[in-house]
């Protein structure tokens, strides 16, 4: 649960249908984080997508399972727009029992999660590119 634990805890990650209202073509919205990501240090893949009214990110590959990750495991995810190029909300992590605040900045091909816990104190950057 590395991944998504450096996900949440970086995160970056989390995406919605639900566009931003209103807002100019160049805005980000929580539709644009979904799909498959890969982290650019090759560790880990994922795919968020939309599950009920909040985004889920679900491992997809790991590739060194014994540092506590595992294909299936799932943050949940409730996103807001904050700005027109960046995501807000909290992660929930089911593996752990583990809620995250969120920032999410992301590009057409790319993706930066910051996590944090503890109100803030201890946060975690992720960056992710799109996986075709």
């Amino acid at each position: 649960m590395q991944t998504l634990r450096v996900l949440a805890v970086t995160i970056v990650l989390a995406g919605t249908a639900v566009l931003v209202a209103g807002a100019d073509a160049g805005a980000v919205s929580v539709a644009s984080i979904t799909g498959a990501w890969m982290r650019t240090d090759g560790a880990s893949r994922i795919s968020v997508e939309p599950c009920g009214e909040r985004f889920c990110a679900v491992n997809t590959w790991i590739r060194d399972p014994s540092k506590g990750e595992a294909v299936g495991d799932r943050l949940v995810m409730t996103l807001q727009p904050r700005d027109p190029v960046r995501l807000a909300g909290e992660a929930f992590d089911e593996k752990r029992g583990l809620k995250y605040s969120l920032l999410i900045s992301v590009g057409q091909d790319a993706m930066t999660t910051q996590g944090c816990v503890l109100s803030g104190i201890v946060c975690k950057t992720m960056n992710w590119t799109r996986s075709r």
